[in-house]
């Protein structure tokens, strides 16, 4: 019996271990072809107005305004106004696609909360540039202003540049310079090691590098717009970066303040209990074991734990957060509030993960704005 015992107890061993390092290499692993998991099924011209019928899902039946994407090329943004087509179907507006599109029942779509697919969607005149950073040439967009204060906008994991235009809007009316950057391994940077994510740890330093091309220029001082990973990416640029005493303001959209707690929040939405979330912990900081996931080294996780280094921010910050984000707590945003009420001001939202812009277009747009306007100057 007692060999029996030791074996079962050595199995479920492994069956751990095997569990851990497969939440570690999915999070951290090369991005993948973005999921085109809903389906058009019906398309009704109505006095001028385009539907599109859809599965009703939470998504598809959220309010604001969204983007779908096709798989076979192209996207649509639609708008707020929606119908119900039964209990089991949604028709939400069309109100723009790309160019040459033509919607078909059958099309295989994804929805996202990235809006606008390039800059002049947004209605912004933008430079391709390329920043020379510690992993290669990342490319970047540059958005000219009047100011000396420049926007840095840096995007989330598994995210794209075209997801932050939706706070360059907000940075480019304030007459402030913006750089949109791409880093290592984000499918528009540089290729960096086995082609993961650290989750900002390495990261940042190509992001430093923006801020050192902006210097170069003119910049005087800099707000950091961050989304999900790019908010922990920011608040590492205004605590150790060589630039800290530049940053001005902090504008963060569902931030990580804590990998281990948004790591469970993940594994709960898989549908795996929270608590395997700890089994990846050694996977990601170990040394040993984070190179057999394919990191370079192990990730110091601890320090992107906002909470517990909240004594240490020295930077005023908006949060905007959505009280329905299932992948990033917005409890993590509440409790840094409370800990910092004399330096983070938070704005709740009722969206998801980094959609709380589309929920509400103006709201989002004057928190920002009338924010930066009395903490930042021009």
């Amino acid at each position: 019996m007692g060999l029996t015992l030791g074996a079962g107890v050595a199995l479920l061993g492994a069956g751990a271990a095997a569990l851990g390092w497969a939440i570690a290499r999915k999070l951290t692993a090369p991005d993948g072809v973005r999921t085109f998991n809903l389906v058009v099924r019906g398309i009704e011209d109505d006095g001028g107005v385009r539907w599109i019928v859809l599965d009703r899902t939470p998504n598809t039946a959220a309010q604001g305004v969204y983007n779908l994407w096709f798989e076979r090329g192209g996207w649509v943004q639609l708008g707020s106004e929606m119908q119900a087509r039964g209990p089991n179907r949604i028709a939400r507006a069309v109100t723009g696609a790309s160019n040459y599109l033509n919607v078909q029942v059958g099309d295989n779509v994804s929805w996202s909360g990235i809006y606008f697919a390039t800059p002049a969607d947004a209605g912004l005149e933008a430079h391709d540039i390329m920043i020379y950073t510690p992993s290669g040439y990342a490319p970047a967009w540059r958005f000219d202003g009047s100011s000396s204060t420049w926007a840095i906008h840096i995007h989330g994991l598994g995210s794209s540049r075209a997801g932050t235009l939706r706070g360059v809007q907000v940075a480019t009316n304030l007459g402030y310079t913006s750089l949109v950057v791409s880093y290592r391994n984000d499918g528009d940077g540089p290729t960096s090691g086995g082609g993961g994510s650290t989750l900002g740890a390495t990261e940042v330093d190509d992001v430093e590098a923006a801020i050192s091309y902006a210097v170069r220029r003119g910049a005087e001082r800099f707000v950091l717009f961050g989304w999900s990973m790019g908010a922990a990416i920011a608040l590492e640029l205004a605590h150790r970066s060589d630039y800290a005493q530049l940053v001005a303001g902090l504008v963060l959209d569902s931030p990580v303040l804590d990998w281990v707690e948004v790591i469970k929040a993940n594994c709960a939405r898989s549908g795996l209990p929270p608590a395997t979330g700890h089994l990846a912990i050694p996977w990601l900081t170990l040394g040993p074991l984070a190179r057999m996931v394919g990191l370079p080294n192990g990730i110091p996780l601890r320090e992107f734990d906002w909470a517990q280094r909240a004594n240490e921010l020295t930077v005023p910050t908006l949060i905007l957060h959505g009280n329905r984000d299932d992948s990033v707590p917005a409890a993590l945003s509440e409790t840094l509030h409370d800990r910092r009420p004399d330096l983070v001001e938070l704005r709740s939202f009722g969206a998801g993960h980094t959609l709380s812009w589309n929920s509400d277009p103006n709201r989002w747009r004057t928190a920002v704005s009338c924010w930066l306007s009395n903490h930042v100057s021009a």
